[in-house]
Parts: structure tokens; sequence; C-alpha cells
């Protein structure tokens, strides 16, 4: 038994997948106005009513308009490959939390959330998803499939992955990103849920890491997963406190106040440079607070299965 990994176990999910159906379900009812109403329908056209075939699916309101017999005809087969890439490094467990629900959830929690609200939707789309999962290991790797049984695996891992919170454990992002771009053959929309949190790797390796995907083909989404309200407007009581890098373990004691207005500033045009950067490199770039719901993670979904071609 590992018992440091024992000691920081949380509660995690009492049930991710039905966690994950109530968000999509909620997203579903507050479209009924949107471009994207019944986008969960798989018709796919029409087509003539043949002798024999079943009446299951005949249109009789378009058969009432001409006359004539017409079938909805489904598509049935498997049109998109997802990749769900998550950053597991200690930074991403914060804030530490000993369970989770819809509205209660650190980094690592909405991320997982997140990555199975949108498996569900490409469940139902018949869609074939995989996954990667990485720290300062290459932790867990899953190849794009569609079955029930790949569907469960996967969440499985999302939520173990909750609940066992890493002590001091940096990443190189841009390693596993060179090897997981190695291992996806064929091309795909990916999602990547990290907080960018970065101890030794300067920018540009991170970015040629991201513009490797993208030689690949592939349409990459990166979610940056940050708490606003504590690490980018540092809304903190001014006591003395004494501030932990969960990642090396460096700490340092102060009043926030003392800081405010310069972790502000500094936080504010790290963030820009991350929208630049991703613009130039054709990354879609999206603010993922998780304070806020999980409309702008499937939102950004939609927006982006359409475009796939």
């Amino acid at each position: 038994m590992n018992l440091q990994a024992e000691l920081n176990k949380t509660g995690g999910f009492k049930n991710l997948e039905l966690l994950a159906k109530q968000v999509v379900e909620g997203f579903i009812a507050g479209m009924h106005k949107s471009p994207f109403h019944g986008f969960s329908a798989e018709f796919a056209e029409h087509k003539i009513y043949n002798q024999g075939e079943s009446t299951k699916h005949i249109d009789w309101k378009l058969y009432a308009k001409t006359d004539k017999l017409f079938t909805k005809r489904y598509d049935e087969e498997t049109n998109l490959r997802c990749h769900l890439i998550i950053d597991n490094s200690s930074s991403m467990h914060y804030p530490e939390m000993k369970s989770f629900t819809i509205d209660h959830l650190n980094k690592i929690a909405f991320s997982a959330l997140a990555s199975a609200s949108l498996m569900h939707i490409l469940k139902k789309q018949r869609d074939a998803v995989g996954m990667s999962i990485y720290s300062d290991a290459y932790e867990y790797y899953a190849p794009e499939k569609g079955s029930e049984r790949h569907h469960q695996m996967l969440l499985s891992e999302l939520s173990k992955t909750v609940t066992v919170k890493p002590i001091n454990r940096q990443t190189e992002t841009y390693a596993y990103l060179h090897q997981i771009a190695e291992k996806i053959h064929r091309r795909s929309l990916i999602f990547f849920f990290t907080d960018m949190f970065q101890t030794t790797t300067d920018e540009t390796k991170l970015f040629e890491a991201l513009r490797h995907l993208k030689h690949k083909k592939h349409e990459v989404v990166l979610f940056h997963v940050f708490d606003k309200e504590k690490e980018v407007t540092f809304d903190f009581d001014n006591t003395p406190k004494k501030f932990v890098d969960v990642e090396t373990g460096a700490h340092i004691n102060m009043y926030p106040e003392n800081v405010k207005e310069a972790y502000e500033k500094a936080v504010s045009s790290y963030f820009e440079a991350l929208r630049l950067k991703c613009g130039q490199y054709q990354i879609k770039y999206v603010e993922a607070d998780i304070n806020k719901n999980f409309d702008k993670i499937l939102t950004t979904y939609m927006v982006e299965r359409g475009k796939f071609k």
C-alpha cells in the first residue's frame, strides 16, 4: 500500500456519470432558443420509402404535405474522434477539497466533470473518445473508441484521478504533449484541460509541443482552468498568510494586500500573452473558471464540432 497516497485520498465524486448527465441535460434545457437547438438529434436526411421496409421511421408530416412516403435516415457512423488531455499536476488539485458536487469543485474535479460531460455528448453522438492524463509521468492513455465498456473505463479513470492529491508533483507538459501527438494517429478534435502553471518549462517549448499536435492536423482547444477568485483577483483577507507552491513546496509569508496589485497585473499580462500565443498558433483558447458552470465548455464543443470537417 502507498501510505502517502492513502493519506491524501479525497471522497471524490459519488457518481460522476450521473453528474455529467445532469450537466448536459441542464445545458440542453437552456438551449431552446439557441442556434444549436436540436444538436443531439442524429437525423441525417430523408430517403424514399421502399416497399417492405420498416415503417418505423416514416415521416408522416412530410407525407401529409407531399403525398409521398419518405423515411428519416439517421447517421449511425462515428464521424468524430475526440481526445481528452488532462493535466494532473499538484497545482490542479487546488483548492484542497474532500468531496465534490457540481457547485463545489477544485481544478482537477472541474476538469474531470467537464470531460465526463463531453464524453456523455460524444457517446450520444456515437463519436469515439480517447484520453491522456499526465503529471510528472504519462499516467494514463486510452485510444479513441466508442463502446460502452470503453466509456465506463474512462469514467472510472477520471474518478480515480480526483481522489488522490499528488504531493509536490511538477510536470513537463511539453514532453507529454509530444508523446501524445505521436500516439494519436488519426485526425481528432483535442480538448486540453490545464492550469498552465509550469515551474521550469519556458513557454516556447510548451507551444512547440502544441504545434506538434497542430502539425498532425488535429484541432486543439485549450481549456485554461483556474480559480478566478483566488488565482486571478487574489481575493484573500488581509491577515498574515503562508502561501505554498504545491508543486515545489516553496513558501512565503506575507500580507495579501502588499502584493495584490502587482500580482493581478502579472496574471493579467500572462493570460493575455497566452491568448495571443494561442491565436498565433491557431489554437482555440478558452478561459475555464471553476466557479462558473459548464456552459462555456459545452458551447465550445458544439462550435468546434460544427467546424470539424
